[in-house]
């Protein structure tokens, strides 16, 4: 009777009753089709906010070109490192279900007190004419206004954070990993998620951004605030088809475990017949029976591997205090997520070049022509161009070039995680370059014309820019994908969530890495009598392409960086390995 119960439903999850779930009735595609749409929602309500938020800074709080760039990029870090926040409580103490909808309604607040300030000229600094604006004399928002703003500011990214370190763990939760069909519709949903999250972010950066320039902030944060709401009934109606991941305790808890008891022991010299023990022997921390494959291979496992041995010195049968007793399974997780925390620090260099995307880049267009025949575009729906792409080149990836990959090696992957990461690393370093040359050209431009010290559009298209963002937004694609399937896949089964969520804490750092490197420049380029590569009101005589050439550089160094991680990783699979040889 029992096994029949264990056929008819998913050990380890529950519904959203906290009943077991059932097979043929919780999970599968048609449940992560939910979490799919709320995501076409949940970054039309991010995104609408963030592409222009540089310049709601710049003219509505009076911040100076470089103040409004990193008040931006540390909103969108703190946003995207809070994802590991949601992602720990998703694996620790709730399920994801629970978490997504605390959050949702946590950015909810945050949006409603933008729209208030916004729609309020009392609660924002006195406006500024155009003179006192170029001349830099017009009164910054501070006080009551300021603490304001970032209450609110903040409060979203709070729920954000919450939402991305929740969401894609969600829907990919859905997929049985022990089958292979299973694994290529993880893979499917994980493409197709990067689709939905551009199909918002098309939303955002075209309609929201010209309602913004064209009818008032207070109309585009109240469309946020409507898109997150709306999303929250959306999400539960998929209720009765998710199939929730049963919470396993704290991963940060056995990760210190492992390597507190690594050092004790190590100081504690004890007989090499000590050192390996079954798993029978070691009382480890209860976990959940369950059939995912994590769990099938550790079981299987009695003595630890050869990698990074020393925390094989976490396994004994003789421990200094049960408080530091390890299973060999539990070392094994941990030696997982050591493993792939140097992929992880690779991409930290992509995302503070994606970071350029919304500050300097849409500056760059703000002082260019932006008409196209009669129709004047906003500068910041300029991210059109990647979002399109990406939109077009991920069901062409996963129905065209994934298949083709998969005939060709003869193997489930086709192109493994490593290499499509790589692609995009290498995209970004022909963006900066690209960028370099666009602004090399405005430049010269602006000179030729005799318009460094003037207001008005620069005679050039900001159709040039289009070109960076297109490398950019590739470069996108293949990273951010790439990486959500690899943390998810690699993770062990008690630290999906918040391993998925390493993807967002990586462009956190990215855009914290963006803000320190341009304060950075400016200090070490503004000695002495010269100003700072990147400071001042007049954006015609910041020093951007040498700027972007530093970046570029960097990227480049990076990318050998992670040539020299990536080759060296062993995938967990056994197939992968086997096709892959552990290199990539």
């Amino acid at each position: 009777m029992e096994v029949e119960r264990q056929l008819e439903t998913w050990d380890g999850y529950v519904d959203w009753r906290g009943r077991p779930a059932s097979r043929g009735r919780h999970g599968g595609m048609t449940a992560a089709s939910f979490v799919l749409v709320v995501e076409v929602l949940e970054n039309l309500a991010y995104l609408a906010n963030a592409s222009n938020l540089v310049l709601y800074m710049s003219k509505y709080m009076h911040f100076s070109p470089s103040k409004s760039a990193n008040s931006v990029t540390d909103f969108m870090g703190t946003a995207f490192l809070l994802a590991l926040l949601g992602g720990f409580l998703s694996d620790a103490f709730f399920t994801t279900y629970v978490i997504y909808l605390i959050s949702a309604v946590i950015e909810f607040l945050g949006l409603i007190i933008l729209t208030v300030q916004a729609r309020t000229k009392s609660l924002q600094p006195p406006s500024c004419g155009a003179n006192a604006a170029a001349a830099g004399l017009c009164e910054e928002a501070s006080g009551g206004k300021l603490a304001m703003l970032l209450i609110g500011l903040y409060l979203s990214a709070l729920g954000v954070g919450g939402i991305k370190g929740s969401l894609p763990a969600h829907g990919a939760e859905q997929f049985d990993q022990n089958e292979p069909r299973g694994r290529k519709r993880r893979s499917t949903f994980f493409n197709y998620f990067v689709f939905c999250l551009s199909g918002g972010g098309l939303i955002a950066v075209t309609f929201v951004v010209w309602v913004e320039d064209n009818k008032g902030w207070q109309w585009g944060f109240a469309i946020s605030t409507a898109s997150i709401l709306v999303s929250i009934p959306i999400f539960l109606a998929g209720s009765a088809l998710y199939r929730n991941k049963i919470p396993t305790g704290s991963p940060l808890t056995t990760i210190s475990k492992v390597l507190l008891a690594a050092v004790v022991n190590s100081f504690n010299r004890r007989s090499s017949s000590n050192a390996i023990a079954s798993m029978a022997t070691s009382p480890s921390l209860p976990i959940p029976e369950t059939k995912d494959q994590e769990q099938v291979e550790a079981n299987s496992k009695l003595t630890p591997t050869n990698s990074l041995k020393f925390l094989n010195r976490a396994v004994s049968n003789n421990p200094v205090h049960k408080s530091v007793d390890c299973s060999v399974q539990q070392v094994e997780e941990v030696k997982i997520v050591l493993k792939i925390l140097p992929i992880f620090a690779c991409t930290i260099m992509l995302n503070c070049c994606l970071a350029q995307l919304s500050t300097f880049s849409v500056q760059q267009a703000a002082t260019m022509d932006t008409k196209i025949g009669s129709l004047k575009v906003p500068p910041a729906s300029l991210p059109v161009f990647p979002v399109i792409f990406i939109m077009i080149l991920a069901p062409v990836y996963d129905h065209c070039i994934i298949p083709f990959a998969r005939r060709a090696t003869k193997s489930e992957m086709g192109i493994t995680h490593l290499q499509r990461i790589g692609v995009g690393l290498l995209l970004s370093i022909l963006a900066m370059a690209v960028a370099a040359l666009v602004e090399i050209k405005r430049k010269r431009v602006a000179t030729n014309s005799g318009m460094l010290d003037s207001h008005s559009p620069l005679p050039i298209t900001f159709l040039w820019i289009a070109f960076q963002y297109l490398f950019l937004g590739s470069a996108d694609l293949f990273t951010l994908a790439g990486l959500l399937e690899f943390f998810f896949t690699e993770a062990p089964a008690s630290m999906r969530s918040l391993a998925t969520s390493l993807s967002w804490a990586s462009l956190a750092m990215g855009y914290y890495l963006s803000s320190v490197i341009v304060d950075i420049v400016n200090s070490v380029t503004g000695s002495g009598s010269h100003k700072g590569w990147l400071s001042g009101q007049s954006f015609n005589h910041y020093y951007l392409e040498r700027f972007y050439w530093l970046m570029c550089t960097l990227s480049g160094l990076n990318f050998l960086h992670y040539l020299f991680w990536a080759c060296r990783y062993k995938y967990r699979s056994t197939q992968l390995s086997e096709n892959d040889g552990g290199n990539n």
